[in-house]
């Protein structure tokens, strides 16, 4: 997944799996908060649990100290959950160590974590179901089971006897994690449900706004809240707000949350559900709505035809507004006015041309070429290899069609490939190292398909295309070592070689072209770099 700044995502790109995680804070904001939670628990090991005063409500007040604020469910749940994920965690790299005093004492403070989670939400929660209940008392009898056996494993001298113990204290932190899992799924889900109801009946704006963001928030939890909002209406809830026109502020924080459920196959089979395609085919051809609303609904539509989502070929519905959607994002690209609104038409126009082969021979029709080429002078709207990367993607994938040819060669894009070419990060960010790796690549690949028109390969060998080319299988840093971006490079040369072999030096063909192109691979990736 492609980051953008301010914590955005796009899927042009291959995507590392979610988990949970806390939102992102200052470390030692974050350390102080954590503290909090830890120390509670360690008094609570010390004391074994017992109360220090005969009243309950002293006890309680003992428990919630220190913990999440009250009256914030979500929050408590969130913070427990992690807390309670980390020592389940670290519980099992001790138990592979065999560190046996360890893995005990911690399994007293995860005992203590779990009754703490259990009873705070008790007393900020709603009201408890028998399903609830159930949960959180499987929970706390495998905390006990896990804190017994553990200390019996103290008394236990005889190697034999201790590894055959060690397998029941994994089967039994194994399925206190289930059981965990069980109970924090289902706090959520009644708290996600009380969002979305809230969501669907409120008509205050500020009330809408809140919610909204609460679930926004929540998305960026990981796919497993992704798929809890999906399921419980959160996708119909939120479409229904961008289907009003009372509240026109509320759009775009509708749609940005709609874009992170929707990286889920549940958000996806939802909003075909509600006729989502169609609402945003309607935000984007609708010249009323501001430019942040139809860049966000640009946001979704990058989202939902993303490549790398299997079950988004599937999108049926998206079919019939296709051309609407497509001649909008265009204009969209045209019109920007910031490099982020570029960014996000454009990462969708290159997720489309992936989603049908239709989509390229519209953009050809609808003089796309020249919109995009025109862009990349314009620095106000392509000033970063991430939006480069969208831009050379689209070239890349209509270069299949033999018109698209002529466009480039009209526009001077050939220029604009050589330079891509030569795309550098400006700082050492991987995220910006491997964009730009991409742009090297399908920079390449495009060079390679266009070449196939003789006036294309003539305008890169007199751009010095073939020079650069060399330039990359042979020097790993101007390649980032990267294998993808010399397989392309390589294959762009050959090309080229085609039109003009004496624009190459006898060692070049010898090692670059005449061998098979796996030989020429592996020579060039181990190639070392001289210094002198």
């Amino acid at each position: 997944m492609m980051a953008l700044p301010g914590g955005r995502h796009l899927d042009s790109v291959a995507v590392p799996g979610q988990r949970l995680h806390l939102m992102q804070v200052d470390s030692v904001q974050r350390w102080m908060e954590d503290l909090k939670l830890m120390t509670e628990c360690e008094c609570m090991c010390v004391l074994q649990a017992k109360p220090i005063s005969l009243e309950e409500d002293a006890q309680g007040d003992l428990i919630l100290a220190g913990g999440p604020s009250p009256g914030d469910p979500l929050q408590l749940l969130l913070k427990r959950g992690w807390v309670i994920s980390m020592e389940l965690r670290r519980i099992g790299q001790k138990l592979a160590q065999e560190r046996w005093a360890r893995v005990h004492s911690m399994s007293v403070r995860l005992t203590c974590h779990a009754r703490s989670m259990v009873s705070e939400y008790s007393a900020v929660s709603r009201s408890s179901s028998q399903e609830m209940g159930q949960a959180e008392k499987l929970l706390m009898q495998k905390c006990s089971e896990l804190s017994a056996v553990t200390e019996k494993c103290l008394q236990v001298e005889n190697e034999h006897v201790l590894k055959s113990m060690k397998a029941c204290v994994s089967e039994t932190l194994s399925t206190l994690g289930q059981h965990f899992g069980q109970l924090l799924e289902l706090a959520l889900t009644r708290e996600v449900q009380a969002l979305v109801r809230k969501l669907d009946a409120s008509d205050d704006v500020y009330t809408m706004e809140s919610t909204t963001g609460n679930l926004f928030s929540l998305t960026q939890e990981g796919a497993p809240l992704c798929r809890i909002i999906a399921k419980e209406g959160g996708v119909a809830a939120l479409f229904k707000v961008c289907r009003q026109d009372r509240f026109p502020c509320l759009h775009p924080q509708a749609l940005r949350t709609l874009a992170s459920v929707c990286c889920v196959e549940e958000g996806i089979h939802q909003l075909e559900k509600v006729d989502g395609v169609l609402c945003l085919a309607d935000i984007l051809t609708d010249d009323s709505h501001s430019e942040a609303t139809r860049a966000e609904a640009a946001a979704v539509v990058a989202q939902v035809t993303s490549p790398h989502l299997s079950f988004t070929q599937h999108l049926s519905s998206f079919l019939e507004s296709m051309e609407e959607i497509v001649t909008a994002l265009i204009k969209l690209c045209q019109e920007a006015s910031s490099g982020e609104v570029f960014l996000l038409a454009s990462a969708a126009l290159a997720n489309i041309t992936f989603f049908d082969t239709m989509a390229c021979e519209m953009l050809l029709q609808l003089n796309a070429i020249r919109v995009l080429l025109e862009a990349c002078s314009d620095k106000k709207r392509v000033d970063t290899p991430y939006t480069r990367d969208q831009i050379v993607t689209i070239l890349a994938n209509m270069s299949v069609l033999e018109q698209c040819a002529s466009d480039i060669i009209q526009e001077n894009g050939v220029q604009l490939l050589m330079g891509m070419l030569s795309e550098k990060p400006r700082s050492g960010s991987p995220a910006e190292v491997a964009a730009c790796e991409r742009v090297q690549q399908k920079a390449a690949v495009t060079l390679a398909r266009l070449s196939r028109d003789p006036r294309v390969a003539r305008e890169a060998v007199r751009l010095s295309g073939m020079s650069r080319l060399i330039e990359l299988c042979r020097s790993p840093s101007e390649r980032n070592s990267s294998d993808a971006v010399l397989v392309a490079c390589l294959a762009a040369l050959r090309r080229l070689a085609d039109f003009c072999p004496e624009g190459l030096l006898d060692s070049d063909f010898q090692q670059l072209v005449q061998p098979r192109l796996v030989d020429s691979f592996l020579l060039c990736s181990n190639m070392e770099e001289s210094f002198v």
